[in-house]
């Protein structure tokens, strides 16, 4: 029997690492009928690298106030990118600035932090650059500042800094904490060692589920932003992870989820967390029932960023041509084009037999090398059954194509911009709608097995 959903609308505040929206989501089919977008800046200046809160707030209350004159919305969801974290004082306000997880720390903060962090048997946790892990963020703000850090009453993670500010209510939940943090234990769903080692355990704030509602929007802000009955709040959910839950619940295992922005992260959903390789950014993503699900990613989006970049607009209707050249000559990208992650760790990003190569040629060789990129990471986690690409990739024929091809497995493209928001939006009941699907089964491409082979080969 078929439930109506509890709300008409529900609105999502979606913080990625590169851009910020909020959406208002229909509850009766799932889809997007109102959206705003903002860069997510960050501000160099200061103690460290952050991000600008308090521009993000003011946007989120103007979309809320405007979203609430029309179309109108009956409850909020929240998602945003991992590896962040908020110190809160007693009083709620931020202790420090939210710190940019692609700060780097002094040599010596690194080796400390090295020696304290837990096994990845314990966390299934890779030791990641930066600030990719955000215990190696409590670490540094614990070490480097010590005398903010005592004032910390309550951390939590993100999509609930969030939640707490729109409710006053804190909380910390299990996607966030799961995503190669250092600070939980995926087999046990409870924190790891690292929490009582850095002391913080008594200040990490309670932990929720995504499906929780909070509580309503508070009184002053509800009337700073003009509504007019009490509108839940919903404790909301890393965005990958936001990503993968509408596949949860239409699909049965085993499947593999592709979820493209910044990262590509892919998800081997029916998989188990034994063949894991730490050094090769493999990891045990939590999913929003709280079980443990293998991947490994790479910033694929942030690597097409930079090459589109480089290589300029090209018409992208019709490359078999350009593949089929881009292959017989051996013309092949190699990584990283990003370092710090990914599956060829310590690798520098190195073209091969590219001089005077046409500007479509690159981009078929760019879309070759995501697609190999993907398949290695999918090999890393032993992910089966159908591939799901959601994300900006699910609209890259030639990225799709490849993707099938070398794998020998039907990958089915979900396109659409709001693979996060549609995510969140179902801790708040929306009916998952399937969306519109493109079915791309694996077909031949002409000397693709021996490219694959040369490829892996150059890198070794």
């Amino acid at each position: 029997m078929t439930t109506e959903p509890q709300f008409a609308r529900v609105a999502v505040l979606d913080i990625g690492k590169t851009n910020a929206k909020v959406v208002v989501l229909d509850s009766a089919t799932g889809a997007e009928i109102a959206v705003v977008k903002t860069p997510n800046r960050v501000i160099t200046s200061g103690i460290y690298p952050h991000y600008d809160v308090e521009g993000l707030w003011g946007f989120a209350l103007d979309a809320f106030r405007r979203f609430a004159v029309s179309p109108g919305f009956d409850a909020i969801s929240i998602t945003t990118h991992g590896a962040s974290a908020a110190l809160l004082d007693a009083a709620g306000e931020l202790v420090m600035p939210v710190l940019d997880y692609e700060h780097e720390y002094p040599q010596s903060v690194i080796d400390a932090y090295t020696a304290l962090r837990p096994p990845f048997e314990e966390t299934y946790s890779p030791r990641q650059s930066m600030g990719l892990n955000i215990g190696a963020q409590l670490h540094y703000q614990q070490m480097v500042f010590p005398e903010l850090f005592a004032d910390v009453a309550t951390i939590v993670t993100y999509p609930q800094y969030w939640a707490a500010k729109l409710t006053g209510v804190a909380a910390n939940e299990r996607t966030s904490l799961g995503c190669h943090t250092d600070l939980w234990n995926p087999r046990t769903s409870s924190y790891s060692t690292l929490v009582k080692t850095l002391g913080i355990r008594d200040v990490m704030a309670p932990i929720r589920s995504a499906f929780d509602a909070l509580g309503p929007v508070l009184q002053q802000i509800a009337q700073e932003i003009g509504l007019e009955k009490s509108v839940p709040v919903y404790c909301g959910i890393h965005d990958s992870n936001a990503s993968l839950l509408p596949h949860l619940v239409n699909r049965a295992s085993p499947f593999s989820v592709v979820s493209t922005g910044t990262w590509v992260v892919n998800f081997g959903v029916g998989g188990d967390l034994d063949h894991l390789d730490p050094k090769r950014d493999t990891l045990g993503n939590v999913d929003a029932y709280g079980r443990a699900v293998p991947s490994s990613r790479f910033m694929g989006g942030r690597e097409f960023e930079v090459l589109s970049a480089e290589i300029g607009a090209v018409a992208k209707d019709d490359m078999i041509d350009a593949v089929s050249t881009v292959i017989a000559r051996g013309m092949m990208l190699l990584p990283n084009v990003v370092p710090g992650s990914g599956p060829f760790p310590g690798k520098q990003k190195r073209w091969i037999d590219a001089v005077g190569a046409t500007d479509p040629e690159r981009y078929a060789a760019v879309c070759l090398y995501l697609a190999l990129m993907t398949d290695a990471c999918l090999g890393l986690i032993g992910a089966k059954g159908p591939i799901i690409v959601e994300g900006p990739f699910s609209v890259n024929h030639t990225y799709l194509d490849s993707l099938a091809a070398l794998t020998g497995r039907s990958v089915i493209a979900v396109p659409g911009s709001t693979g996060t928001s549609a995510g969140a939006a179902l801790l708040a009941g929306i009916r998952p709608v399937p969306g519109a699907e493109k079915q791309v089964p694996p077909r031949g491409i002409g000397g693709l097995a021996a490219y694959r082979r040369a490829w892996h080969a150059a890198l070794a």
